[in-house]
This record gives C-alpha cells, structure tokens and sequence, in this order.
C-alpha cells in the first residue's frame, strides 16, 4: 500500500496526495527551474545574430547576459524576505508569467533596448524563483524521499547550463534567434500550467530573514564558499559567453559545425553533472578543485589548439565535463556550509553565482571589444588557477562540518 502525504492551510489539512502527485510537483518545480535557466544563458549561442540584427558589437550584445544576473542577485535576498507571508506555490506561478511575458518581449523587440528590458525581467525570475523553489523539496515529498527530490530538483541547473546554448544555436540557426525565445515563451507557459495543476498550496511556514542571512554569511566557510564560487564562474562565464566569436574568428568554424561543437558540449556537460553529482557528497573538495582545474587547462589551451577543429571540439568536451559539475558542487559547498539554514544558503548560493555571471559576462565582453576572443581565454584561464590554488591550499572546507 503506498503512502500519502498532507499538506494543511490556516490549519485545516488538505486532501491527502498520492507518490504520483508529489512527484509531478517536484518535476514541475524542476521544469521552472531548468526554463529559467536556459533562457538566461539562451543569448550565449545566439549572441553574434542578435548583435547583428541590431547593429551592436558582440561586447555590447554580452550586456544580455549581464543584466539578468546583477538583476538576480539583487532580487534573490529581496525578494525571498519581501514574499516571506505569501503562499510558495503562488510567488512560484507569477515568476513563471513573468518569465514567459520576458520571452515573449525579446522575440518581439524592435529595438536592443527592449530586449534589455526582456533580461532585467529575467534577471527578477531567477532570483525569485530560485530561492524559492531550491529549498521546497521537504515540502513536496515524504520524508524518505526529500534527498531524492532535491537531486532531482538541483539537476535542472547544470541540465539547463549545458543544453540551453547548444539548443538555442540550433533553433537559432534553423528559424532565427527570434523563434528560440518565442518557442522558450511556450514552453514557460507549458510549465506554468504544470505547476497550478501539480504544485499544491505551499503556505510559509519559516521566513528568512535579512537577520538568518547575515548570520549565515559570518561563518567561515560561508564565505569561503563565495570566493570559490566567484572565481570558477568568473572564469566560466568570462569565456564561455565568448565562445561563439572564438570559434568563429579562432576556429573559422562554419554556424553549423559550432552547433555541433556547442551540442557536443552539452552532452558533456550532462555527464559531468552526474559524475561531479556521484561524487560531491563525500569528496566536494576534489571535484570543486578538478573542475576549476580543468577550466583553467581548456581555456589556456584553446587559443593555441583551438585554431584546429579538432583541437577545438576535443576542448569543449573536456570543459562540457569540467562545468557540469560546477553547479552541483558550489551548492554543496553552500549547504554544508549552512546545514542548519537550507533557505538562506540556497539565497546566497543564487545571488553569488548570478552576480559572477554578470561580472564574467561584463569583463569578458569589454577585454573581448579591446583585445581579441584569445586575450579573454587566457585571462579566464588565469582566474580558474587561483581558484584552483585557493580550493588546494585553504586547510578545511565543507568536509570540517562532519563529525564523527
């Protein structure tokens, strides 16, 4: 006989939900996050026809990717503490219209201007949706299930990393960047209608507040996990958004073959989740220092191997790899950091990666408009090497939180 789960309002329980129903909530939750994801890093593949389209440098076309992530990591702690006395289910539903009315506008824009306009609506999204739906797992699921939904709810974010760019390229390539964000307006929608139907009533039930956040950022660790995270997503992001200019003025690679190269990374990316996700729970130092230390050998390798095709495909591979991982791992570090305080961690873990993608996508593009798409790999790969010496040479780390 299988077991159900409850959930109540103003005291007063709700129908009892079946293994089924939870499940489907959880996958909704997921779908939210993995949309949202993907259409941030959407403009990644697309970034030279969008420029184009609207006469601005591929610097300038970076600002897509910039605007989203300062704009999310302003709205993660502020909106999770200004909705704390509003229904989870409900905030979760106005963050999903809100991100399909932002894909919609994009598709539409006439003039960059509005699709900037389209990203500082995403960039609200991200912080509120996520910080919200990363710790609903409990919530969701019976007790004996919660680690499993929270996996599953967490693969969204390398799932959506690692497939959005070579996904969008694709769509792009065949019907215009236009269609990839009208096609990711639809499939917002799709998943809005999922989480009213699936998603129960989620009343509050422990605010955070602006003093739990504060008192989770001084401990040690907690800021430690910051730094870690700010230096490998920097390097990520400070390249890979560049890495269509690079393959095209590096490489010389036709638009098809960097679509091929860009799902070939993808691919990779889905295994590095898995194997970074196998891994992280007992050894978060190895990967979250293996991972960096990848990055920092691909993009320190691709302006001189990746003037050849197969250099540069072969390179990809291993940064798909490498990236997976990163997600999984920084938010690990996060949580074992916090343990006590899943809510304000996962806050901060949104607002630390969102504000390192926008920093990485704006440095990248100002040295890519002054230098060339090599100068902005081999400085990224100069940052990824701190990171690996900071994760190698600090004593402790998460791994100091267990106790025997």
């Amino acid at each position: 006989m299988q077991a159900t789960t409850t959930a109540s309002v103003n005291g007063k329980l709700l129908p009892p939900r079946s293994p089924l129903m939870e499940w489907l909530a959880v996958v909704s939750v997921m779908l939210g996050i993995f949309v949202i994801v993907t259409t941030e890093i959407l403009p990644i593949g697309l970034l030279t026809s969008i420029g184009s389209s609207f006469t601005v440098s591929d610097g300038m076309a970076g600002l897509m990717m910039t605007v989203p992530g300062f704009l999310a990591a302003i709205a993660a702690p502020l909106v999770t503490v200004a909705t704390a006395r509003f229904d989870r289910r409900l905030m979760l539903c106005v963050f999903m219209l809100l991100l399909a009315l932002a894909n919609f506008l994009a598709a539409a824009a006439p003039d960059y201007w509005l699709v900037l306009t389209s990203r500082i609506m995403v960039g609200i999204t991200i912080g509120g949706f996520w910080s919200i739906g990363a710790g609903l797992a409990e919530r969701l699921v019976r007790p004996a299930s919660v680690g499993r939904a929270t996996a599953v709810i967490f693969s969204a974010v390398p799932l959506g990393s690692v497939l959005g760019v070579p996904t969008g390229t694709l769509i792009g390539d065949l019907a215009g960047w236009r269609t990839a964000f009208t096609m990711m307006g639809a499939l917002t929608v799709g998943v809005l209608v999922m989480l009213l139907l699936f998603v129960p009533p989620l009343p509050p039930v422990q605010a955070t507040r602006l003093g739990v956040l504060n008192g989770v950022l001084r401990s040690i660790n907690t800021r430690f996990a910051l730094l870690l995270t700010f230096l490998v997503v920097l390097a990520h992001f400070g390249t890979y958004t560049y890495v269509t200019p690079f393959l095209e003025q590096v490489t010389h690679a036709s638009s098809g073959l960097i679509t091929t190269f860009l799902l070939l990374y993808g691919a990779a990316g889905i295994l590095g989740n898995f194997l970074g996700g196998a891994w992280v729970a007992r050894y978060p130092r190895t990967v979250f220092g293996l991972a960096a230390a990848l990055i920092a050998a691909v993009t320190l390798l691709l302006p001189a191997l990746g003037r050849w095709e197969t250099g540069a495909v072969m390179l990809l591979i291993v940064w798909g790899i490498a990236y997976g991982a990163v997600p999984v791992a920084s938010q690990t570090w996060f949580s074992k950091a916090a343990p006590h305080a899943p809510e304000a961690a996962s806050v901060l873990f949104t607002a630390s990666f969102q504000a390192t993608i926008s920093i990485g996508a704006l440095v990248g593009g100002v040295i890519l408009d002054r230098t060339s798409p090599s100068a902005v790999m081999l400085l990224g790969g100069c940052t990824a090497v701190l990171m690996v010496l900071a994760v190698g040479t600090r004593p402790g780390g998460p791994d100091c939180n267990k106790r025997s």
